[in-house]
């Protein structure tokens, strides 16, 4: 028995491997678009069309990535899920207080994620699995010259492979937990009068992530999820330029560097199944409150020289911040499921420190999903969030010698369409 269990884990993982590569060759002629918005929550099908609302309760192999501990849980089959999220981000639009001069619209960006998830068959109360997603970026570019002092470009790409494993200790209680390898790398382009920085860097970190679910009757769970903060160290090159009367009159070309934090995300769930619908409550916690600046740094000092704005720690002091979220599982038939989804997410970034390499604001989250099984082995699924970003009036203090931010953000927002399949084997 054991060794049948060994060849069928053996043929499980060959299949993830040979699909794994081709998602992995994507990805590497897709780097530069990866996503948007320092934190993604939604890494596959189900998650775009609930909303997230993915911890307590999943069916698929994405519970590997939301909560591996339901693994447990999962019908005794290997499966795989492969999906791509086509996410739109439309301009944010800034109106200045002081003069329209210093007005502002960020380019509107376009993003291909491609997402995969996979979960093993039990192998004496153990399974395995592994994510390959996408947990936080940044993207903002404006033309306009005030905004492009400080944000021309401003990028972030974060890519995870996450292996993971749960461990049934009873029928009603199951632990999981992975390893989190993440790959970083980013981008900054910026200047204003006569100045300008080109700067970009990389990392490879690792962290972890843990998880546990409580099932005290079939029809009600309860769980608790973890990921841990990983510190990166972006490292690159970078290129500064001083002009004066458009004559360059100092240069810097060398490496630099940037201190970027990904915060910790603790989470809490419930759902309950009522025949065929299934009710879920999540609560997040990410742990902004690590990010305290931006911190360009170079191999030589520039206070008090024409690169002196360049030099000096971009302050953050961001918060601890929220997010509630709801969703809504329909088994209509056995082959057909629906979801519906709402999340209220709260910014981590106050008044004082925000700027326009990501001018956030208070968010709610509408979505909704559906899946069609065409086979047991193989079933497709479409879903839809649109992420409606509040109105924001702001007013703070200059930054490096440019004046600060004095007017209203509007627009903005982003729209997510997944379409996913999922094999079963």
């Amino acid at each position: 028995m054991g060794g049948d269990c060994s060849r069928l884990l053996l043929a499980q993982w060959k299949v993830v491997i040979s699909v794994g590569c081709i998602v992995f060759l994507f990805i590497a002629g897709q780097q530069t678009v990866l996503g948007a918005g320092y934190q993604i929550p939604n890494q596959s099908t189900r998650a775009v069309g609930i909303a997230g609302a993915t911890i307590a309760f999943g069916e698929g192999p994405d519970v590997s990535y939301y909560n591996p501990a339901n693994m447990s849980f999962l019908d005794d089959v290997g499966m795989l899920e492969t999906s791509m999220t086509l996410l739109n981000l439309p301009s944010v639009e800034y109106t200045d207080n002081r003069s329209p001069l210093l007005n502002g619209s960020s380019e509107t960006e376009m993003f291909y994620l491609p997402i995969a998830h996979f979960t093993s068959t039990d192998y004496h109360n153990f399974r395995f699995g592994f994510s390959l997603i996408y947990p936080y970026g940044l993207a903002k570019r404006w033309e306009q010259p005030y905004p492009a002092a400080t944000a021309g470009e401003f990028s972030l790409d974060v890519i995870e492979f996450n292996p993971t494993f749960s461990y049934k200790i009873a029928e009603t209680f199951s632990l999981g937990g992975g390893v989190r390898f993440i790959y970083a790398d980013g981008e900054v382009s910026n200047g204003a009068s006569g100045l300008s920085r080109d700067q970009d860097g990389d990392d490879t970190q690792v962290g972890y992530n843990l998880a546990a679910t409580f099932r005290p009757v079939k029809n009600w769970r309860l769980a608790a999820t973890y990921r841990s903060e990983v510190n990166l160290n972006l490292e690159g090159d970078a290129t500064l330029l001083a002009s004066v009367d458009g004559m360059q009159a100092f240069a810097y070309t060398g490496s630099g560097d940037l201190d970027v934090t990904l915060p910790a995300v603790f989470s809490l769930a419930t759902s309950y199944t009522i025949r065929m619908f299934t009710l879920e409550v999540a609560w997040n916690r990410t742990f902004w409150s690590a990010v305290e600046n931006f911190d360009f740094q170079y191999d030589q000092s520039f206070l008090g020289t024409p690169f002196d704005g360049f030099d000096r720690p971009l302050a953050k002091n961001w918060d601890d911040s929220d997010a509630l979220r709801f969703g809504l599982t329909w088994q209509i038939l056995d082959s057909l499921e629906a979801t519906l989804g709402f999340a209220i997410d709260e910014t981590p970034v106050g008044e004082q420190n925000l700027g326009f390499e990501l001018p956030d604001s208070d968010s709610y989250m509408y979505s909704a999903g559906i899946r069609y099984d065409f086979t047991e082995r193989f079933g497709l699924g479409i879903s839809y969030m649109y992420h409606h970003t509040t109105t924001r009036s702001v007013s703070n203090d200059a930054v490096a010698g440019i004046p600060g931010i004095d007017g209203k953000f509007k627009e903005g927002g982003a729209h997510a369409l997944n379409i996913g399949a999922v094999w079963r084997f």
